[in-house]
């Protein structure tokens, strides 16, 4: 299997969801712009989005995958089939009794999750209402992350990757047509939440089917592999999803600050989400089942080489994306969402947080890429550790940068946080002796660091002024902003073919 190309499927399918989902906050942005109602949606959808990013692209995949493939390559697929079926009865039991119980204490969640939102009856017992509602996706979508956890692991890329679209379309669909049906309007967002659920894991089933390992939910408590996973679970839920348990703490401070915040950090975590989902969960995605398997095979120096090539391809294309989010800041928020109920002011808030986002993009993405490579190991112990430290670090930084630079200084924290992550997973994988650097480092981040000064330039005086962009018209600035990133990108690929990178240096076959 060529690596590379298979990130570029991955991140190609990614890119069709990322897209749907910039159409879908450009739609909700146009119809109820930043409000009370939207602040109360976003924390109604953050508390299950939470849930959901711990257990699709956290704890649950990084310690069922590895398992799964051990099982896979060293037990045979009549055991394989059984701990798919009896991971999935256990699973679906511990989501229902999470759902049920979330529903019912919606009220104490919301005052735990947005603690300020009490002060608003209106805005409390809204968010109270539409969290009921959202709550169940969690259900829905963790089924889901165990039917993508077993295609991945069969190296069935691209359906998990195409799956969030689906969540997307269901959207746009609840918004454009079927928002006057609902009272408040707003309500129609949370159902499409739930509705996008049901769609998501019906979609994977007939996959499922095609490789036999559809689940039959068949609960055996004496299965040592799924108590195994259970353990793996607890952890990891720390050592994975420090950056989200800081999202959620955000939106804690976010609360108390002036209406809007809640709303601007979410459309700059859509901007940042782009390049980490498009980079980070595809490399991380990919990378995992191939780790497993070298760490299962005993295969030190395939290991090695694989997380090597995971982290060249991550600042190849995440530090150009860092700088070109910055610079691009206020082109992007206007030509995404300053529409309708989007105003200019909204714009200049949202930018701030998309700049303090843009300087931990790289840690947000690296930590995609390291991560695994002690989940691979079935180490968790190691990313808890660094975690709590990452967690506490970051809570810090909120307490800092909250009050000179608000909703900003919040945005910054995490990815500052996402930095000092970064570091603390490369440090570890190195004194074990884990990941050991091919040569040729020094040379080859200096050509990449020469390649986003030219980009940066270019994009620069490309951009023009932030006036220019907020008075221009949806088309035009549409087309502006395709040629601007169209020329950052030539440039900097450009560039490096100049200094003699060419695509066959980072293919990569497991």
């Amino acid at each position: 299997m060529n690596l590379l190309k298979t990130l570029a499927t991955v991140s190609g399918m990614t890119l069709i969801s990322r897209i749907l989902g910039f159409v879908r906050d450009v739609v909700i942005a146009r119809i109820f712009g930043a409000s009370l109602a939207t602040d109360a949606f976003f924390v109604a959808f953050k508390i299950p989005n939470l849930l959901r990013r711990l257990f699709a692209e956290g704890a649950f995949s990084q310690a069922f995958v590895p398992i799964l493939a051990e099982y896979r390559s060293q037990r045979g697929e009549r055991e394989t089939r059984l701990l798919v079926d009896h991971v999935a009865a256990m699973l679906a039991i511990a989501l229902f009794v999470v759902t049920v119980l979330g529903i019912v204490a919606a009220p104490a969640i919301i005052y735990v999750g947005a603690p300020g939102f009490a002060a608003i009856p209106e805005k409390f017992d809204l968010t109270v209402s539409l969290l009921r509602i959202t709550f169940p996706y969690i259900l829905f979508i963790s089924l889901v992350a165990l039917a993508g956890g077993i295609l991945n692991t069969y190296s069935r890329f691209s359906v998990p990757a195409l799956t969030p679209v689906l969540l997307n379309l269901s959207f746009i669909v609840f918004a454009l047509w079927l928002a006057p049906y609902f009272d408040p309007p707003v309500a129609a967002l949370a159902w499409a939440v739930f509705a996008g659920g049901v769609l998501q894991l019906a979609f994977q089933v007939p996959f499922l089917a095609r490789l036999k390992l559809l689940p039959r939910f068949t609960l055996d408590l004496k299965d040592s592999g799924v108590w195994r996973i259970v353990r793996q679970m607890g952890p990891a839920v720390f050592g994975v999803s420090v950056g989200q348990i800081s999202l959620l703490i955000n939106m804690v401070f976010a609360s108390f600050l002036v209406t809007g915040s809640v709303s601007w950090l979410y459309y700059a975590d859509r901007l940042m989400e782009f390049p980490a989902g498009l980079l980070g969960v595809a490399l991380g995605t990919i990378l995992l089942p191939s780790l497993s398997r070298y760490h299962a095979a005993r295969s030190l120096s395939e290991y090695s080489q694989l997380l090597d090539w995971g982290l060249r391809m991550t600042l190849l294309l995440a530090m150009p994306a860092a700088a070109a989010l910055a610079l691009l800041a206020v082109p992007l928020t206007a030509t995404l969402f300053q529409y309708g109920a989007f105003s200019a002011s909204d714009v200049f808030a949202t930018r701030d947080a998309v700049v303090a986002y843009s300087v931990g993009l790289i840690g947000l993405i690296v930590v995609k890429v390291l991560a695994p490579g002690f989940y691979a190991r079935q180490d968790i112990k190691t990313p808890v550790r660094i975690g709590i430290v990452t967690l506490v670090g970051t809570q810090v930084m909120n307490l800092i940068l909250i009050w000179p630079l608000k909703h900003a200084g919040l945005a910054l924290a995490i990815g500052l946080g996402a930095c000092l992550n970064a570091v603390l997973l490369y440090r570890g994988l190195r004194r074990r002796g884990i990941y050991q650097p091919l040569p040729g480092w020094p040379i080859f981040l200096l050509k990449i660091l020469l390649a986003i000064y030219v980009m940066t330039a270019v994009l620069w005086l490309a951009t023009g002024s932030s006036a220019e962009w907020l008075a221009s018209g949806a088309l035009e600035r549409a087309l502006r902003l395709s040629w601007v990133v169209i020329a950052g990108a030539a440039t900097y690929f450009g560039t490096l073919w100049v200094l003699g990178f060419r695509p066959a240096d980072f293919a990569k076959r497991v």
